[in-house]
């Protein structure tokens, strides 16, 4: 059977159609920038703070450390000598007695060999208190200061009315110093009954 010709005209358009429409591959579609979220801003500012920090408390620590260590290297050069330094207070005050046991009027006469031994004793006290104080060890010398009970140990008190209470007035062994620590008291008689001492600098 012969196809009409308007049937046959109407294939031909739809295959025409057919041959000019081009596949839709949804490559041209857009997608949107990616973004970071909220939270992971939030987390990364978190962990920013707390690296943050303590890189901080790392770099007191180690500033705490550098100063303890210099202290302590410090206080190891000055109180290295502390025992030898304490031993050497004997020697010192046997040589003071040497000299206090000789009255002062056979001093002045004293002539020849007697007062070439006195010279000696003496220049042997003056060069041992230079080679302890050249190692840090100093005399205290509290006559006529206020008692100080980290310095001083009192041993008795003396009446006396035209002195502040309190006042040394009397020194029975010299004391002495290390540094700012106390390698031993000095043993001091402290007056009574005077006006009442002004108070310390550190109290007003």
């Amino acid at each position: 059977m012969m196809m009409s010709d308007m049937e046959h005209d109407g294939r031909r358009e739809d295959a025409s159609r057919s041959a000019g429409e081009a596949p839709e591959t949804g490559f041209g579609e857009a997608t949107p920038e990616a973004q970071p979220g909220a939270d992971a801003l939030a987390s990364l500012s978190a962990e920013r703070d707390e690296l943050k920090d303590r890189v901080l408390r790392t770099l007191a620590e180690m500033e705490n450390l550098r100063r303890r260590t210099e202290r302590e290297v410090a206080d190891a050069r000055t109180y290295a000598v502390t025992n030898f330094a304490r031993d050497m207070l004997n020697v010192a005050d046997n040589v003071r007695r040497a000299i206090e046991s000789v009255p002062a009027e056979a001093r002045a006469g004293a002539d020849g060999a007697l007062k070439g031994l006195l010279d000696g004793i003496e220049l042997t006290e003056r060069d041992l208190a230079k080679t302890l104080e050249r190692h840090g060890v100093k005399l205290v010398e509290p006559q006529g200061q206020r008692f100080d009970p980290n310095r001083h140990q009192a041993m008795f008190e003396v009446p006396n009315a035209e002195v502040p209470a309190g006042t040394v007035v009397q020194v029975v062994q010299s004391g002495y110093v290390i540094g700012d620590r106390v390698l031993r008291p000095a043993l001091v008689g402290v007056a009574k009954g005077g006006p009442k001492p002004p108070p310390a600098p550190d109290a007003v």
